[in-house]
């Protein structure tokens, strides 16, 4: 078996150093600057992780890096049935043998894909970065690479660069779109064009796969995403017992974005339909929704942990373009679509966000700070044509406005303002693609 496996890490080193790295579509994804740390790229599956670091290993060779001192290795193989973290380690000797040049002088990066495959690779992965001259990446499916299970297996020792589905920045650039300029600048036809691929970005979403397919295609290819993430990534890994219950769950969570969610009037709901399950499984089953990448959770801003435990969550999938597939009333899904992907954009910027309550009892969508302590307050609409709507979501910026005088106020519009809205003085009305196009 040994013998096999060594055989093949051989044939994979080999096709890795002369393979051509492929010109894909741009990623407009950072990569922590701090030295002497491996990257850890995580995300959903099919988010397009595997083409970030073929992006990655192209950024190098433009950087002057020798082709060979780049080594992508995927270990998503069968023929690698049994191999470990001394398989890991041969297959670093095997490169050193063929370039014994680079060996402590010229440093080497070495790209590891679905490493959770290797079981103890977090050994070798310490090591290497204590004794060798190189740059680690390691990537996998969200089942095992998750970001608290990096931090502990790898102890401080990697920094977490997060693959998110395309952004509508992405998307454009997908279709050889995204324009060179601000979007106030631009002509007339050419603004036609973006905002009619602006609607074709939030019915569609943002997995690469699904761009440009037809919606009798997208809408099973993205059910096979949920599912194959549903069943590997919780139900396998995390022995779930009730599958039954868990899948209410992922179907009620899809289903209701945006909206506010409680594990307790869920829990009543599954009992008044005699599902058995506890509370603590229902809590765990969230987690695991969360881990997988499918789900993310907004609690409300606060600066008690109380106040933030015991109010619902919001929940927002990870692409808006799920919602359209468990909706089942027949809703128009504009409003959510938007608001979700506003939301996921956010965390793109790598903000911390939460949903905001008023000391009147209003809401903002969200409260969102960067990685530079700055707080922005954001309400999404969809439909600014109806003035009752209009103004209540106006009211609750300004009141937000005025608990914390230094965040900016912006109102999203998927709509233009009729010409004679009055706008509130400290409150920004922006358009939604205006947003999305900014860097």
């Amino acid at each position: 078996m040994k013998g096999e496996i060594k055989e093949t890490l051989q044939q994979k080193l080999n096709d890795a150093l002369v393979a051509e790295i492929p010109h894909l579509t741009r990623r407009e994804i950072r990569l922590p600057a701090v030295q002497d740390k491996a990257h850890a790229v995580i995300g959903m599956r099919r988010s397009g992780k595997t083409c970030f670091l073929s992006q990655c290993m192209a950024d190098l060779l433009a950087s002057g890096a020798p082709r060979e001192s780049l080594i992508l290795i995927n270990f998503e193989d069968e023929r690698l049935s049994g191999i470990d973290a001394t398989d890991l380690s041969s297959l670093l000797e095997m490169y050193y043998q063929r370039h014994p040049e680079f060996r402590d002088h010229t440093k080497i990066t070495l790209l590891l894909d679905e490493i959770q495959l290797v079981p103890g690779w977090e050994t070798f992965a310490r090591r290497v970065l204590d004794t060798e001259k190189l740059c680690l990446f390691l990537s996998g499916s969200s089942a095992s690479m998750l970001s608290r299970e990096v931090h502990t297996s790898m102890r401080g020792r990697a920094m977490e660069t997060c693959v998110y589905p395309f952004s509508f920045r992405e998307a454009l650039s997908h279709r050889n779109l995204l324009p060179n300029q601000e979007w106030k600048t631009l002509p007339k036809s050419q603004r036609s064009v973006i905002q009619k691929a602006f609607l074709t970005y939030l019915a569609e979403g943002g997995f690469p796969e699904a761009q440009g397919i037809d919606p009798r295609d997208r809408r099973p290819l993205l059910q096979s995403y949920v599912d194959v993430a549903v069943l590997r990534d919780i139900i396998e890994r995390h022995g779930v017992s009730n599958p039954m219950a868990l899948r209410w769950l992922q179907r009620h969570l899809l289903g209701n974005p945006c909206a506010p969610f409680s594990i307790q009037k869920f829990y009543d709901v599954l009992k008044s339909q005699g599902l058995p399950v506890s509370k603590d499984s229902l809590h765990a089953f969230l987690g695991h929704f969360e881990d997988a990448f499918l789900i993310h959770t907004v609690s409300l801003f606060s600066a008690s942990e109380r106040q933030r435990m015991v109010n619902p969550r919001k929940a927002y999938p990870i692409d808006h373009g799920l919602i359209s597939i468990y909706e089942r009333a027949g809703r128009d899904n504009l409003g959510h679509t938007l608001e979700s992907a506003v939301y996921i954009e956010l965390r793109r910027r790598s903000c911390e966000v939460h949903y905001f309550r008023t000391k009147e009892g209003s809401e903002v969508d969200f409260h969102a700070m960067d990685l530079l302590g700055k707080v922005s307050l954001i309400q999404v609409c969809a439909n600014a044509d109806d003035p009752t709507t209009l103004h209540r979501e106006l009211r609750s910026l300004i009141q937000a406005k005025a608990q914390i005088p230094q965040a900016k106020a912006q109102c999203i519009l998927l709509e233009p303002l009729h010409p004679n809205t009055e706008i509130p003085a400290g409150v920004e009305i922006i358009s939604a693609i205006e947003w999305f196009l900014q860097e």
